[in-house]
């Protein structure tokens, strides 16, 4: 653990390298996935010294993500609207409808573990950010437009729950966050015009990681 480094530097860069992920990724550059790997490394660390279990579990879950992002943002050739590989989608409501209650049901369950198995911090709260994320991440991997919404409410969760435990570069980085997500929506809503087909949107069920492009 990193517990025997001063806390502040590792911090620092952890907040340093997941700017450049968000700012790359508004952008929809591939180049974000690797910003997004050496952060995700350095706040496993720190979060687990902090005792927020959940996001210091996320955090894994980050890493292999970024690994799957990267390839499925690489396959394809550059999209008309300048975007690195495969091209931006949306969901329809009812997709929302169950990631949505999927995310409270995992929220709700973890939570109560949390509170009667663990010393956890703001346990109902580290769930929500943490099963929200999960569901986003996959999001932004498989590039759906509608991540960026989701990130916002993640987002400003994070704020209060990563200040209460004195982790103030890290709040500071999420009310970043909470901006750039509200430019990423922006901004990949352009692409996505770009593309040649705004009415489109997805049916299927909701994507896994591994599962082929068809299925969106």
């Amino acid at each position: 653990m990193l517990s025997a480094v001063p806390a502040l530097p590792w911090e620092t860069i952890a907040v340093v390298l997941s700017v450049a992920y968000l700012l790359l990724a508004a952008r929809a550059r591939i180049e974000c996935w690797y910003a997004a790997a050496a952060s995700v490394v350095i706040y496993f660390f720190i979060l687990l010294d902090v005792q927020l279990y959940m996001e210091a579990g996320l955090q894994v879950f980050y890493l292999a993500m970024a690994g799957y992002g990267f390839l499925h943002w690489r396959r394809g050739a550059a999209s008309a609207s300048g975007s690195a590989g495969a091209p931006i989608v949306t969901w329809r409501w009812r997709n929302h409808v169950i990631a949505l209650s999927g995310v409270a049901a995992a929220t709700l369950v973890s939570g109560w573990l949390l509170h009667r198995h663990t010393d956890a911090a703001y346990p109902f709260l580290d769930a929500f950010t943490t099963c929200g994320a999960l569901v986003a991440t996959v999001m932004v991997a498989r590039k759906v437009l509608e991540n960026w919404l989701y990130w916002i409410v993640i987002d400003a969760a994070a704020i209060y729950l990563f200040l209460a435990r004195d982790l103030e570069q890290t709040a500071a980085l999420f009310a970043l966050y909470t901006v750039l997500a509200a430019y990423g929506f922006i901004d990949w809503r352009r692409r996505w015009l770009l593309q040649g087909a705004p009415g489109q949107a997805v049916t299927a069920p909701l994507p896994t990681p591994g599962s082929s492009d068809n299925s969106l």
